[in-house]
C-alpha cells in the first residue's frame, strides 16, 4: 500500500448479508439463528447455516438477549480463585454450565465483603440469568435487587448448612473433618489433633470446627491447640510456624484446607521437622495439589464435580424451591498422616 492511500477497514457481517447471500428475508434468519420461534425448512436452513459459515457471521448476542430476554450466562462469585479447591470447582461449574448452554463470569473478591457485594452489584447489572454465590455478603445486593422487582435466581455454594429463603450447596464438612482427625486418633494414635482454620471460618457454625471437636469427643481425648489464619499458602505457612515453635509441639496437626496445608508442610521443612514421622498433617479438600506435593496429604475430599453439576442444575432451574443439598466427604489416605499406601 502506498503512503497516503485510504485504509480499508473490513466491517462486521451483518443479518441482511446472509440474507441476501442466502436469498432469504432477514426475519428467517433470525428463526435459524435463534432455532425460531417460527419453523423454516431443512433446505433453506441449510442455505442460512451456508451464508453464515461462507461469511463468518457471528450474531449479535446483546441483540439477542434482549430478544428471547436470556443472556444463557451465569455469575459466578469465589473469594479466592487462586485458591485451588475454588480454582477446580469453577472449573466444573464452567464445565457443567457449558452443558446447559450457558456461559460462566467469574469474579474473585479476595474474602473482602465490600468486593463481593460490589461484584454481585456489576454481575447482575450485566442481565445475567443466574447467580452462584460463595459467601453471604453479596445477599444484600441480592434483597436490594429484590425491592426493586429484579429477581434474580441465587445459589449459594461452599455452604455448610441451610440458609432460610435460599438454595444451598456444600459437603458434609463436619463428618469430613471428623474422618480425618479421628485416622489420626485412632489408627495413628495421637493423643489430641491440633488444628489450623481459616480467620474467616466462624467457630460456631463452621463443619470443619465441629468435627475437630466431635472427634475428640468421641475419642474421649483432649483438645488440641488452635492457631487461626487466612486461607492461603502464607496463612498456612505463618500458622504453622507459630504451632512447630512452641514448646509443647503437637505430633499431629488437621489444616482445614489444602491451601493451608501446602503453607504447612514448607513451615515444617523450614523448621527441620519430618512429616509425618514428628507431624502428622491431615488436610481437607483434595484438590490435585494434595496429591502432588511432598509427602502427598490425608485428607477429606470435596466432590468438586458432583457440587458443582448439583449447583449449576439448581440456579438455571430459578433455584426456585429452597434447599440445602449435602455431599458426603470421603477419607482419602496418603503418607502425611503416616500411612505407607503410596
Amino acid at each position: 500500500m502506498a503512503a497516503g492511500d485510504p485504509v480499508r477497514v473490513r466491517t462486521a457481517v451483518t443479518r441482511n448479508d446472509v440474507a441476501r447471500l442466502a436469498g432469504v428475508s432477514t426475519a428467517v434468519v433470525s428463526y435459524v439463528v435463534n432455532d425460531g420461534p417460527r419453523p423454516v425448512a431443512e433446505a433453506t436452513a441449510a442455505r442460512v447455516r451456508d451464508a453464515i459459515e461462507r461469511l463468518g457471521y457471528r450474531p449479535n448476542t446483546t441483540a439477542r438477549a434482549l430478544a428471547v430476554g436470556s443472556t444463557t450466562t451465569i455469575g459466578l462469585v469465589v473469594p479466592d480463585s487462586t485458591n485451588p479447591f475454588f480454582a477446580e470447582y469453577a472449573w466444573q461449574i464452567q464445565r457443567a454450565a457449558t452443558d446447559l448452554g450457558y456461559a460462566v463470569l467469574i469474579s474473585n473478591t479476595g474474602f473482602d465483603p465490600g468486593v463481593e457485594e460490589r461484584s454481585v452489584r456489576d454481575l447482575c447489572d450485566r442481565q445475567i440469568d443466574g447467580l452462584l454465590i460463595a459467601g453471604v455478603s453479596g445477599l444484600r445486593q441480592i434483597d436490594e435487587l429484590s425491592r426493586q422487582g429484579r429477581r434474580i435466581p441465587v445459589v449459594l455454594i461452599d455452604e455448610a448448612s441451610s440458609r432460610r429463603g435460599h438454595t444451598t450447596v456444600g459437603p458434609d464438612a463436619a463428618t469430613g473433618a471428623e474422618r480425618v482427625v479421628a485416622h489420626l486418633l485412632h489408627v495413628h494414635g495421637h493423643a489430641s489433633v491440633a488444628m489450623i482454620i481459616g480467620d474467616s471460618a466462624d467457630p460456631a457454625t463452621d463443619g470443619r470446627e465441629r468435627g475437630w471437636i466431635g472427634a475428640h469427643a468421641r475419642a474421649g481425648r483432649r483438645l488440641g491447640v488452635v492457631e487461626r489464619t487466612p486461607f492461603s499458602r502464607q496463612g498456612g505457612f505463618e500458622a504453622g510456624l507459630r504451632l512447630l515453635g512452641r514448646a509443647d509441639r503437637p505430633t499431629a496437626v488437621f489444616v482445614s484446607s489444602d491451601s493451608q496445608a501446602i503453607g504447612v508442610l514448607h513451615a515444617a521443612r523450614e523448621l527441620g521437622v519430618a512429616v509425618p514421622d514428628e507431624l502428622a498433617v491431615g488436610s481437607f479438600d483434595d484438590s490435585e495439589e494434595s496429591r502432588f506435593c511432598s509427602p502427598p496429604l490425608t485428607t477429606a475430599r470435596q466432590p468438586a464435580r458432583a457440587m458443582a453439576e448439583a449447583a449449576v442444575a439448581a440456579v438455571v432451574h430459578g433455584g426456585t424451591t429452597p434447599e440445602h443439598l449435602v455431599f458426603d466427604m470421603p477419607l482419602v489416605v496418603r503418607r502425611s498422616c503416616g500411612c505407607r499406601t503410596e
